[in-house]
């Protein structure tokens, strides 16, 4: 057994369902910016992959 073994471990993050009641105000404020650029990049990769769908469906649109 290694020292690290008894450190208590930190949760990974946040998983969308969990109780919010645990967090400070100040971890609340951090999901947020959090969820948010989680959010910026979900939108510019469905972004780009409707732009590349599009662009087939034109190619065989004919």
């Amino acid at each position: 057994m290694s020292i690290e073994d008894l450190e208590p471990k930190k949760p990974k993050g946040h998983e969308v369902g969990a109780d919010l009641s645990k967090l400070s105000v100040g971890e609340l404020a951090e999901l947020i910016e959090t969820l948010k650029a989680e959010i910026a990049r979900v939108d510019q990769t469905l972004a780009a992959k409707q732009s590349s769908k599009n662009a087939a469906e034109s190619v065989f649109k004919r």
